[in-house]
């Protein structure tokens, strides 16, 4: 279900993923204890039910929020607006439709709009209500996920896997599991991580996982007030496969549409060049919950696909220090700081940790 490509105003907002690994948006789903409580399960064997998870069909309603402090976008309004890039902030509804193995469709509903994305076999559609436009593309072969060789060096089975994600974590983390859980009708189990660092600005994350089919149903993550500060539920489901008329997709009559060309879905080498000097250029200081990330970013002054994000930074307050110049984002569970000088450090910590970050 990877078909969405990023928005070109979000992509310098993506190292927020390295922070929000865990996380999701939105909840209005019931929580409460299951009438009858699931058979008791260990936080490794919840990852490996999570691995081991799949499903050959469902249709749900998400009910998405996001409180990380993000001021509006310009060109995003909130919960009024059906784009994808207004999920970052507001409380949002999704209906998610999905077939195995390549039929899935996600509409982000506004108050009087709607987003779609449409994969139906190798056609990917995306619609907006708002613009009457739709955009198609045909995937290659890579593109629609034919297999590929496995790295020597991926686990081996899922309780490897499980055991590795565990060592990972527990330096840093403590990991718990509960079973008294119900989101959208369905009893569920909760893998719970606690950071033991003081200094990170997320104080809890939880993952609720269906009792019955192991499938996520519902993520929170909690700042340090412990308020739910970004989250995503389930408040229906039905696991079973929906037709195939669900991901029939024709533009309405007088709709614009554009026809991506393969040639446009294929990064440049120039594209990968920078992708790869990003990637090395790239530091992280500090580890487990309270790791900052540093990295070099685009000037966004000579690009015009990027005045939307530029128009978004000059709306931040103007910081310094003996780091040097920039503009600060202080979320609720994140900071990030634009420098002048163009690098952007961004982790779930305190401004203050930013910036002494800066100064390695």
């Amino acid at each position: 279900m990877r078909i969405f490509a990023s928005r070109p105003a979000l992509r310098v907002l993506a190292p927020l993923a390295v922070v929000l690994v865990v996380a999701g948006t939105g909840l209005v789903a019931s929580t409460a204890s299951a009438e009858k409580k699931l058979p008791t399960r260990t936080p490794q064997e919840l990852l490996v039910d999570l691995q081991q998870a799949k499903t050959e069909g469902l249709s749900g309603t998400v009910v998405e929020r996001a409180d990380l402090g993000i001021p509006a976008i310009p060109g995003a309004n909130g919960q009024d607006d059906a784009e994808l890039t207004s999920l970052v902030s507001g409380t949002h509804t999704l209906r998610v439709r999905y077939s195995a193995p390549d039929k899935a469709r996600l509409a982000v509903l506004g108050t009087y709009s709607e987003y779609d994305i449409i994969r139906n076999g190798k056609d990917v559609w995306t619609w907006s209500s708002k613009d009457n436009a739709a955009t198609h593309r045909t995937l290659t072969a890579d593109q629609a996920g034919q297999p590929g060789s496995t790295p020597s060096g991926t686990p081996r089975t899922p309780e490897e896997a499980a055991n590795s994600v565990l060592k990972a974590l527990e330096p840093s983390t403590t990991v718990t599991s509960d079973s008294s859980v119900v989101v959208a009708g369905r009893p569920a189990y909760e893998l719970v991580l606690d950071p033991n660092d003081s200094n990170s600005l997320i104080s809890q994350a939880r993952i609720a996982i269906d009792g019955d089919t192991k499938l996520p149903l519902r993520v929170q993550v909690f700042g340090t007030d412990n308020k739910i500060v970004f989250e995503v539920a389930y408040t229906s489901v039905d696991f079973t496969r929906p037709d195939d008329s669900e991901f029939a997709f024709n533009p309405p009559p007088g709709a614009k549409v554009t026809e991506i060309q393969p040639s446009d879905q294929t990064p440049s080498a120039q594209d990968r060049k920078q992708g790869e000097e990003a990637r090395k250029a790239t530091a992280v200081v500090g580890t487990g919950w309270t790791a900052v990330a540093v990295t070099k970013v685009d000037d966004l002054s000579n690009r015009q696909s990027d005045q939307q994000l530029k128009a978004f930074l000059d709306k931040l307050p103007p910081v310094h220090g003996s780091w040097g110049s920039g503009r600060l984002l202080a979320g609720t569970a994140f900071s990030a700081v634009w420098t002048d000088d163009g690098r952007l450090a961004v982790g779930a910590v305190r401004p203050d940790l930013i910036y002494q970050a800066l100064n390695r």
